[in-house]
């Protein structure tokens, strides 16, 4: 019975070794599957870069959620407050770490010119549903060579009604008119726009506000224009403060983005109107950063981002507009409230009135000049 009971443990001991040395190349091994799994999955991890708050968590829901689910891929979101001084950082240094950027048309061009994104061929863009190709479904002279189809957004004035008794400002000359709606005004610390909108404000007609500006007897003529309201401006940076500025009462009339404005008064209730007349259209859409280890991805998700279903996905949250044509055909309803969108939109007709179109190509030229001689006009 002695024997019978300490054979099986003789047995164990003598098996011991291997089965260790089995345990622990199981173990290795697992471990290099976990190494190799989490090294995969980063390197399937895109980045995309965008502008924060209501935009951002649309870019979020119309575009990169639907592109995960359909891909598998993981897109980490991060924002940004735009411009190109980050994204030349990553380039020249070599160390890219962000995968795909969502910039404004004048910023694009001017990264495609300093080799900071790579080209989107347009013929690599998907068609219409009706099989139009995507060079012919979309404004001439919209986009750069090296940015997807993206999105219009517009800058316009909106005020508090609440604020204002009898007649009510309708017209971008009532913002600069403080005898008859007098008060504070909100003011974006740029100089994009608001030149437009003085000169526009002065007299100038639309199809010759960037002639004007390309003098300097016009530079001087719109200045003079923010000189006659300077001491009654509020500056703003953020898109999220002039609906907050308008809200507290701080100021009367503010710039502001129109599908900011739009969502304080769905979401919030906010007595907010915007006055369309004047308004100033820019576009905007992804570009790859130059010399991303996530090419191959990053072009996915452009082809994604630029079907028109897609863009149109975005109107679903923000009243912001479709640069395709065909999707503005698909721009439904607001997905929180049910309210149809297409009156909301830059581009609806009835919205179009006098409509400026910024010029990318003058802006792209000039914005540094000009950043600087507003810098100047804020101090003095």
């Amino acid at each position: 019975m002695n024997q019978q009971r300490t054979e099986p443990m003789a047995i164990d001991r003598q098996a011991k070794p291997g089965a260790a040395r089995l345990l622990l190349a199981l173990g290795l091994l697992l471990a290099l599957g976990l190494l190799l799994g989490a090294a995969m999955a980063q390197a399937q991890t895109l980045t995309f870069v965008t502008y924060g708050g209501s935009y951002g968590r649309a870019v979020e829901r119309a575009w990169i959620e639907p592109f995960m689910a359909a891909t598998g891929y993981e897109v980490r979101v991060e924002d940004y407050n735009g411009g190109l001084a980050q994204i030349r950082a990553q380039v020249e240094t070599g160390n890219v770490f962000w995968d795909v950027v969502d910039m404004t048309t004048p910023d694009s061009v001017r990264a495609c010119d300093e080799g900071l994104l790579e080209f989107v061929p347009i013929e690599s863009l998907p068609a219409a549903p009706d099989g139009t190709p995507a060079a012919e479904d979309f404004a001439p002279g919209s986009r750069s060579e090296c940015a997807s189809l993206g999105i219009i957004s517009a800058t316009i004035v909106a005020y508090n009604e609440e604020m204002i008794s009898g007649p009510k400002p309708s017209t971008i000359e009532d913002y600069f008119d403080l005898e008859q709606f007098p008060g504070r005004r909100g003011m974006r610390r740029v100089p994009v726009v608001n030149l437009e909108f003085a000169l526009l404000a002065d007299g100038v007609p639309l199809d010759e506000v960037y002639a004007t500006l390309d003098t300097e007897a016009g530079i001087a003529r719109a200045f003079a224009k923010l000189d006659t309201i300077k001491d009654q401006l509020v500056f703003w940076e953020a898109g999220a403060q002039p609906p907050q500025m308008l809200a507290d009462q701080e100021v009367v009339m503010s710039t502001a983005y129109n599908g900011r404005i739009f969502n304080a008064q769905v979401l919030e209730n906010q007595p907010f109107t915007i006055i369309w007349d004047g308004q100033v259209q820019e576009t905007s859409g992804p570009g790859i950063v130059a010399g991303t280890p996530q090419l191959e991805i990053a072009r996915e998700l452009i082809e994604f981002v630029s079907r028109p279903e897609s863009l149109a996905n975005i109107s679903k949250y923000i009243s912001y507009s479709p640069m395709r044509h065909s999707g503005n055909e698909l721009v439904s309803t607001h997905l929180e409230t049910g309210i149809p969108m297409a009156p909301h939109m830059p581009s609806s007709e009835r919205n179009m009135g006098r409509t400026l179109h910024s010029d990318w190509a003058w802006w792209a030229d000039n914005r540094d000049e000009m950043n600087e001689r507003f810098a100047v006009w804020l101090t003095r």
